[in-house]
C-alpha cells in the first residue's frame, strides 16, 4: 500500500506535465518614442514639446551622446543648454570612444534614462562606435522600456534601421547637392533600427534634397522616405507621427513598389507625395 501515494504522485506528474502551457504575452512594440529633429536651430518651443513628450519635466534625466560631433564636448555642451534654459538640470553626456570597452556604469544610465539625445555631424561616426555594441544594446532596452530617443541633424539620420550615409556611389565628391535620380548611386547603411518603417533624410528643404529622397523611395519601397526641414521634428509614437516645430515634413510613399531604370537613369509610377504642416499627423504603413 506504500507504493499508492507514489503512484498517485506519478499520475499528477504525468498529467500537469500534457497540460498546455500558460500563454505568454510577449511585448513586441516598444514602449518608447523617437524626437527626430530635421536639424538647424531649435525654437524654444520645439524643445519644450520634446522634454513635456519624453515626461522628463516630471522625473528621470536625459543622457546627451555627442559621437557624431569632430567636437564632442562643444556639442554636448550646447544640447545640454537647450535643456537647462527650460530649467531641466538633470542632464549629462557620455562621449562614449571606439575601441574603448564603455563603463559599466554609463551603460546602466543609458538604460535607464528618461530620454536619450543624439548630437549632430557625421552619422556615419556616430554608427561607427555604436553599432554592434553594449551602447546599441544599452539604447535600445531603454527604448523598450519607454524612453524617448532623440536627436537632430546625423542624430536623425541614425533613427532608422536603413540610414542614408550623406554618401554617392556615383559622384563620390560631396557638394551638397544632388543633381541626378539615378540607380545605386544613393548609399544607405545600417542604422539604430528603432524603426524600419521609414527612412530619414534632414536639413531637407532648406538644402533642396528631393532628388536624394525621390532615389531612397524609389529603390527601398518598403519604408516610408521622410524629408524633414530644419527648425521641425517629428514625434513617433504607436504607428503615427506628429509634425512639430516651424516648417515641413515631405513624406514620399512608393507603396505600389514601383521601380524602373533605363540607362542608369530611375523611374516609376504612382508614388504618393505629402506635404506636412506642424500639428498634421501621419500613420505609418
Amino acid at each position: 500500500m506504500k507504493t499508492l501515494p507514489l503512484l498517485l504522485a506519478m499520475v499528477v506528474l504525468i498529467s500537469c506535465s500534457n497540460q498546455p502551457e500558460a500563454q505568454q504575452t510577449v511585448e513586441t512594440s516598444p514602449k518608447g518614442s523617437l524626437f527626430i529633429i530635421g536639424g538647424g536651430k531649435r525654437p524654444v518651443s520645439l524643445v519644450q514639446n520634446m522634454i513635456k513628450l519624453s515626461g522628463v519635466d516630471k522625473q528621470g534625466y536625459i543622457v546627451i551622446l555627442p559621437m557624431s560631433s569632430s567636437e564632442p564636448d562643444t556639442s554636448a555642451w550646447y544640447a545640454k543648454r537647450q535643456f537647462t534654459q527650460q530649467e531641466i538640470h538633470n542632464v549629462t553626456a557620455f562621449n562614449f570612444e571606439k575601441g574603448k570597452t564603455p563603463k559599466q556604469v554609463w551603460l546602466d544610465s543609458l538604460r535607464n534614462a528618461t530620454m536619450i539625445y543624439i548630437s549632430g555631424g557625421d552619422q556615419n561616426k556616430f554608427m561607427d562606435v555604436v553599432l554592434n555594441s553594449p551602447i546599441y544594446e544599452a539604447m535600445h532596452t531603454a527604448y523598450s522600456n519607454g524612453a524617448m530617443i532623440a536627436g537632430t541633424s546625423a542624430g536623425a539620420a541614425v533613427m532608422s534601421k536603413k540610414m542614408i550615409t550623406g554618401n554617392e556611389h556615383k559622384h563620390p565628391e560631396y557638394t551638397g547637392d544632388f543633381r541626378t535620380i539615378e540607380a545605386e548611386n544613393i548609399e544607405i547603411a545600417e542604422g539604430m533600427g528603432f524603426t524600419d518603417k521609414i527612412i530619414v533624410d534632414q536639413h531637407f528643404i532648406w538644402r533642396m534634397r528631393m532628388n536624394r529622397l525621390i532615389s531612397v523611395a524609389i529603390e527601398h519601397p518598403e519604408a516610408l522616405a521622410i524629408g524633414i526641414d530644419e527648425s521641425t521634428a517629428i514625434y513617433v509614437k504607436n504607428e503615427k507621427f506628429k509634425i512639430y516645430g516651424k516648417s515641413q515634413v515631405i513624406v514620399i510613399d512608393n507603396q505600389s513598389k514601383s521601380q524602373q531604370a533605363n540607362n542608369g537613369l530611375l523611374g516609376a509610377q504612382n508614388m504618393k507625395l505629402h506635404v506636412l504642416l506642424p500639428g498634421e499627423e501621419l500613420k505609418l504603413k
